[in-house]
């Protein structure tokens, strides 16, 4: 095994964490060796598997002034030259980013609104080594090289973990829970600083990037603003049913071919008499039926003088009132003689 008089790590990966010198096994060192540490990088120097010291960014010389246990371990047989064997891990000390974090399974929340949900979460993190010593005792062992990603999912289950004890405590419904994601990603960060420095790592940041029903009640939430968004219902109706008739009429050949199905033909005619039997419903709902008089004739009151008159009269023969409609004061609408209250804005048409 050769003697290494030069020890460095230069071609750090992006997601590299520790990486050891020499990789496999034991160095061969001597005192005198010069060791070479990089901003953004702790050296942690190894002798029979015991932490000895920690060396910062620079050159350093192994000796027994920086080392002073390194006297006892090696008895310096040969004045001082002699190789012993020893191992230098390489920490990264820069922050780690874009880590990223989810729920594997849905959440179940209890809403105030809508009950039972159950919820997904995910997000972003990230985080750094300030312990380096306790880091590669803790966590990374005798490894070679240490990775972000096989530290990954160990951090994503502490993270999921205290996520969930969180999630159970925000008494809200998901309908304003994304309002609080600012607020509970500052919380989630708090309640696992501990996690994280028990292990000689600093959490720096944590985002919440959505919190998310299934699928099922995101298309029921959807139905239930759809119809917030309609208003009423019975002019909405109305407007699809002329909508429909009209485009019938404009586009007669949209019901099919003719030969290509007397059913077809016939769905078409019911659906256009369903329609229409639908806009005669609702429009005839918002009138008073009409009187009759002993003769047969029917009569409607007149809406000034309440005197019986006939249906197809235009002027009241007792008051002289317009028969044929009512103008609302506020929106100007033409409103049926006898309506007590506008179609389009609702005001009171009663004298």
């Amino acid at each position: 095994m050769a003697i290494l008089d030069l020890i460095e790590h230069a071609d750090e990966r992006a997601d590299e964490m520790v990486r050891r010198v020499p990789e496999l096994g034991s160095g061969e060192f001597r005192l005198g060796s010069q060791l070479v540490v990089r901003e953004g990088q702790r050296a942690v120097f190894f002798r029979d598997g015991k932490a000895l010291d920690v060396f910062g960014p620079g050159r350093h010389t192994l000796s027994t002034n920086n080392i002073p246990f390194l006297t006892g371990l090696i008895g310096l047989p040969f004045g001082g030259d002699s190789p012993f064997k020893a191992e230098v891990f390489f920490v990264a000390m820069r922050e780690l980013t874009d880590l990223k974090w989810g729920t594997l399974q849905p959440v179940v929340h209890r809403d105030s609104e809508l009950g039972m949900v159950r919820l997904r979460a995910f997000g972003t993190y990230s985080f750094r080594v300030v312990d380096p010593q306790l880091f590669v005792n803790t966590i990374v062992g005798s490894r070679g090289t240490y990775t972000t990603g096989a530290i990954d999912d160990f951090l994503k289950s502490i993270i999921i973990n205290e996520f969930n004890d969180l999630l159970g405590t925000v008494q809200t419904s998901i309908l304003d829970i994304q309002s609080t994601t600012g607020e509970l990603a500052v919380t989630a960060r708090n309640a696992l600083v501990d996690d994280f420095s028990s292990r000689g790592l600093e959490l720096i940041s944590f985002q919440i990037s959505a919190i998310t029903p299934p699928e099922e009640v995101q298309q029921r939430i959807d139905e239930r603003s759809g119809m917030g968004a309609l208003g009423d219902m019975r002019a909405y109706t109305q407007y699809r049913t002329a909508q429909a008739i009209g485009d019938a009429a404009n586009n007669p050949g949209a019901a099919g071919d003719v030969t290509s199905a007397g059913v077809g033909l016939g769905a078409g005619l019911g659906i256009g008499q369903a329609m229409a039997g639908a806009m005669r419903d609702a429009y005839t709902a918002s009138e008073p039926a009409p009187e009759s008089t002993a003769s047969g004739a029917a009569t409607m009151s007149c809406p000034n003088c309440q005197a019986a008159v006939l249906t197809t009269a235009k002027f009241c023969p007792n008051c002289g009132q317009d028969l044929q409609g009512v103008a609302c004061p506020k929106c100007q609408t033409m409103n049926a003689a006898n309506a007590k209250f506008c179609t389009n804005c609702g005001t009171n048409l009663e004298p």
